[in-house]
């Protein structure tokens, strides 16, 4: 349960890192409008705001988000010039830390991942039993069959990265992912690209929170005993793109992540 002074005021940001998205992104923000506000243990619904960071686009996308920044529900961040999608979800931090947000929730704004799955993902934070929830698309969930050997790849880095973590995950390289805030305090990211993804399981798994005995989306309250953070894995339904599609991550982001497993998960 919620403790008492957070009831009605919890806020949750959703954090949509985009890079020439201009032909799903009004998509997704219809979708993401259209999707019931996920609720606390009391049934109220959470205070959400959309976090837009535009990637230095080159299609659109910025004068769209110029046009949902209007919006009294948005927050919008504009990198001049594309520095990777690591550098985008850096900013999205920052920026929902300024926003203070009790809870982050990471989508991606392709259309691959469904804001439909959001109250669950965030139903671990939310009970207070989570710090951190990880999506997989390997859970029984509903998704598009695509490429062969990026499945191959994925189990492959995501067993590494189990080894140096001593978590037992199904998909390290899923992009829906959740964060109370005090772990957002805590959180920094190095990579630019997509080695963001194991590099942020590495800093997870090797973080400790104060031990307040509280909920996890309290702040404050710091004591001297600490423990580790609490991860939890929830299956989400997944519509990959193909390359013709818009897809951007390649054979050398899969180098660059067994690169990341080994510079992060042996404490780097």
């Amino acid at each position: 349960m919620l403790p008492d002074r957070y009831r009605n005021s919890v806020k949750l940001g959703v954090l949509i890192p985009v890079f020439d998205e201009s032909a799903t992104l009004s998509e997704l923000i219809a979708r993401l409008d259209a999707t019931p506000v996920p609720t606390d243990c009391t049934g109220t619904p959470l205070q959400r705001e959309i976090i837009l960071i535009d990637d230095g686009s080159t299609d659109g996308t910025t004068q769209l988000i110029q046009t949902l920044n209007d919006r009294s529900d948005v927050v919008a961040v504009f990198h001049e010039k594309n520095q990777g999608k690591g550098a985008a979800v850096r900013s999205g931090i920052r920026a929902a830390l300024e926003s203070k947000v009790d809870i982050l929730i990471v989508q991606d704004g392709d259309l691959e991942y469904d804001p439909l799955d959001h109250a669950k993902v965030l139903a671990p934070i939310i009970a207070g039993r989570a710090d951190v929830v990880i999506g997989s698309r390997f859970l029984g969930e509903a998704h598009r069959v695509l490429y062969y050997w990026h499945a191959v790849a994925n189990r492959l880095i995501t067993t590494l990265s189990n080894m140096l973590t001593n978590l037992n995950l199904s998909d390290i390289e899923c992009c829906s992912k959740a964060f109370a805030r005090p772990v957002l305090e805590k959180l920094t990211i190095q990579e630019d690209r997509f080695g963001l993804e194991p590099e942020i399981i590495a800093r997870v798994a090797r973080m400790r929170l104060p031990d307040t005995g509280r909920s996890g989306i309290e702040q404050g309250g710091a004591q001297e005993s600490s423990r580790p953070v609490r991860v939890y894995e929830v299956g989400v339904s997944y519509a990959g793109r193909t390359y013709a599609e818009g897809k951007k991550i390649t054979w050398k982001d899969g180098i660059s992540a067994i690169r990341c497993i080994l510079r992060y998960g042996l404490g780097r």
